[in-house]
């Protein structure tokens, strides 16, 4: 993600064999793996390490996602997931998400996810790391 955090933040990956199911397309839960991995690599390139967080009694956590499921990968595919990031009220993070096939950019999946973060006691609170590490985005 470039200095300006409204961007689109990219990473790729490669479908695997034991991704997919018994109809040889990758298996739906495996979309929502693919789209966390792209989350933690969004939230690290802004300087906030998801495991580093959690020990630290600060919980960042998925309250709600959506999905609409386009169209299948398959064992082989290249792809990118591409995701962007916006505040969206005090505590809550709004992840904007979709996933495109390689090289011809067919759409696979789009998907929000929305999520907040947690204190060590479990309350919704959104510490000073993360609201620095997030300035600039709107909400």
């Amino acid at each position: 993600m470039s200095d300006n955090k409204k961007s689109v933040f990219e990473v790729e990956f490669k479908v695997r064999d034991y991704e997919c199911d018994m109809a040889h397309v990758v298996n739906n839960a495996a979309y929502l793996n693919y789209l966390e991995h792209a989350r933690h690599e969004l939230l690290e390139s802004l300087g906030l390490k998801f495991g580093e967080l959690a020990r630290d009694g600060i919980n960042l956590v998925v309250t709600r996602i959506e999905a609409d499921f386009r169209n299948s990968l398959v064992s082989g595919d290249c792809f990118v997931v591409r995701t962007s990031l916006v505040r969206n009220g005090r505590i809550r993070l709004q992840f904007n998400q979709s996933i495109h096939r390689k090289p011809d950019d067919r759409l696979m999946l789009t998907a929000v996810v929305t999520g907040a973060a947690l204190n060590a006691r479990g309350r919704p609170e959104m510490p000073d790391v993360v609201v620095k590490a997030l300035d600039g985005l709107s909400g």
